[in-house]
């Protein structure tokens, strides 16, 4: 029996590009003639006709499975529903933009066989991305690797393939605010990358604008790193060590006999050590956010409809699909009933 291959892909209005994407990628997973695979499409709230899209390529192709999410919950989300859900001995996560070819599996393939438990697609090229957001990624992921004490690699994204063990340690991590590659490096086991040319987006727009790119990097920062609060710590002695030294200015002043009017000076100090505190707060505002965040039992992301699969009361309990397909047959049985016409 061959071994199974899955593979993740979040999709969020990307009704011009997932035909494209699906014939790309199942063509690519099908060349690889000594594995199966599946390709398991989460719709994470698309408000366009790529569900409708996504239900098609279900009903011609037996290796397609689709979530649906209630509403948007996010990229990192959506990526961490389709693991939860898949089934290969190996996991791949891509993006349907075609911006990460799915040829480039291929490679990550025989990496895993080499014995690496995680690959992950380097960035060589970014093609299609302007000077300002090749910038503001390099200096975050320097930033990053400066500020945490896990190793994360640098121009690597959520393109990565990893195998079972892997993606069962991943799936014990349940914090909410995800910053995904961080925990897949977290994990540890062996981890290798590849190195492919990132092409331009294939069609439609970006879906991480600068606003969600801002708050993913603090995600990121403020996840795997306390170095903002120690940031704060040490903001909190500057503003003193300078509240100390111009006490000291003060009294030198008054012996010379200077006058001084004070009102500028005041102002300033009174303006710069508000500043600092309004930064200490922001920052324990974050962390302190995070926290509520996590103590709330609320699930990480619900199901409104799973396509592909062949749902079983003997299947995991946890598994949101179960109550997905309890949920179908709840309805299906009030409908031949006339209950719910």
């Amino acid at each position: 029996m061959k071994d199974l291959i899955s593979l993740v892909v979040p999709v969020y209005n990307e009704s011009e590009v997932i035909g494209t994407f699906y014939d790309r990628a199942s063509r690519a997973l099908a060349a690889l003639r000594d594995l199966d695979y599946e390709i398991i499409f989460v719709d994470d709230g698309c408000h366009d006709d790529s569900y409708s899209q996504l239900l098609g390529f279900v009903a011609k192709d037996p290796n397609v499975r689709v979530l649906k999410f209630s509403r948007n919950f996010g990229h990192q989300i959506a990526i961490t529903a389709g693991i939860d859900h898949a089934r290969g001995h190996c996991v791949a996560v891509i993006d349907a933009d075609l911006q990460d070819p799915p040829e480039v599996v291929a490679l990550m393939v025989e990496k895993w066989r080499e014995g690496f438990d995680v690959v992950y697609g380097v960035r060589a090229e970014r093609e299609g991305e302007n000077a300002m957001k090749l910038l503001t990624a390099s200096a975050f992921y320097r930033l990053l690797g400066k500020l945490s004490k896990i190793q994360i690699p640098a121009d690597v994204g959520d393109f990565r393939l990893m195998s079972r063990r892997a993606v069962d340690q991943l799936k014990q991590l349940r914090e909410k605010d995800r910053f995904v590659r961080g925990l897949v490096s977290w994990i540890g086991f062996r981890q290798g990358g590849v190195t492919y040319h990132r092409d331009k987006r294939y069609a439609g727009e970006t879906k991480y604008p600068y606003r969600k790119m801002i708050k993913f990097a603090m995600d990121g920062i403020a996840s795997f790193s306390t170095a903002p609060l120690k940031l704060a710590t040490w903001l909190g002695y500057g503003a003193s060590l300078l509240a100390f030294l111009y006490l000291v200015s003060v009294f030198i002043q008054k012996l010379l006999g200077i006058t001084v009017q004070g009102f500028a000076t005041i102002m300033v100090a009174m303006m710069f050590l508000g500043g600092v505190q309004l930064i200490c707060l922001g920052i324990l505002g974050e962390y302190l956010g995070r926290i509520f965040n996590e103590v709330k039992p609320r699930p990480m992301y619900i199901l409104e409809e799973a396509q592909g699969w062949n749902i079983r009361e003997s299947d995991d309990p946890q598994s949101v699909l179960v109550e997905v397909g309890k949920a179908g047959k709840a309805r299906a049985a009030r409908q031949s009933s006339g209950e719910d016409v």
